[in-house]
């Protein structure tokens, strides 16, 4: 019996090395940033004034900053506010962008041209001054910084799925549940969302790491996340500015952050191959 399309897909992914190499260390990461507090070494915020900056070491495996806090420490505590940032204002771009491109797409005509023209004016404002007209505004909170990236990053999944669910308002089978009287919510929700899953995914995962890129950057200019807390970007961004001293301040922080976006985007290439038809088995 012939495979269902899901797990020939399947099949396909985890038959790519650097796919799978990328979910695994994913997987990794988010189990060690979920068990964080119970293995932690010593508390993100506590400080060794008289210690200072210190090379790593048996008691500091990968040194200690400035104010003498444990680096590995704060960086496993800093992952998680990566990923949480990463991944739950992924899905706030997902929520939105998907019912305002299926909207869009279906409807057509005036709807569809309106809807598209309020895209395209919220493209044109940078989003620098939006974050920063927010934070003026509301200040300073990760509920914020979530709500702001994700208020940017559904402009590009509204567009993706509009242009897929055109191309799928025109198959037999929507024609046909149209014909027999199904309601337009009921094949939004049911055909043509379910339908258009794939490039969903696939820029899901791809979204992610642009998004924690957003955040470092925001934390690198002293808008995102603030101290204590930490996040691998504002560890980057303190990193930077004694580079030349302590190096490990910076090396440490950057790999990781690196190696977690190179694993996201070969995932997202992944799925991308997985899941285009032109590769299934005939």
């Amino acid at each position: 019996m012939k495979n269902s399309l899901w797990k020939d897909a399947f099949n396909r992914l985890i038959s790519n090395k650097l796919s799978l190499f990328g979910s695994i260390y994913i997987l990794f990461i988010v189990v060690l940033a979920l068990i964080t507090p119970l293995i932690a070494p010593y508390d993100y915020a506590f400080q060794d004034l008289d210690l200072g900056p210190s090379a790593p070491s048996a008691s500091h495996w990968l040194g200690t900053d400035t104010l003498g806090r444990d680096l590995l420490t704060r960086m496993m505590y800093g992952s998680r506010i990566s990923l949480m940032v990463g991944f739950l204002a992924t899905m706030v771009a997902l929520s939105i962008g998907v019912l305002w491109g299926t909207v869009a797409g279906f409807a057509g005509g005036k709807v569809d041209t309106i809807m598209m023209r309020i895209v395209d004016v919220l493209y044109g404002i940078p989003f620098i001054i939006f974050v920063i007209l927010l934070m003026v505004i509301f200040g300073r909170n990760l509920i914020l910084l979530f709500m702001a990236i994700g208020a940017v990053e559904w402009l590009t999944m509204a567009r993706i799925v509009r242009s897929q669910v055109m191309s799928l308002s025109k198959q037999e089978f929507i024609l046909a549940a149209e014909a027999m009287g199904v309601t337009r919510v009921s094949i939004i929700y049911k055909h043509l969302i379910p339908n258009a899953i794939g490039p969903v995914i696939v820029y899901a995962t791809l979204t992610v790491p642009q998004i924690m890129l957003l955040e470092a950057f925001l934390s690198f200019l002293g808008l995102g996340v603030q101290a204590p807390l930490s996040s691998w970007g504002l560890l980057i961004r303190d990193g930077a500015v004694s580079m030349e001293e302590y190096w490990w301040l910076l090396i440490f922080p950057s790999l990781a952050f690196s190696i977690t976006l190179f694993s996201l985007n070969f995932i997202g290439d992944g799925l991308r191959d997985a899941l285009d038809p032109r590769t299934s088995d005939s």
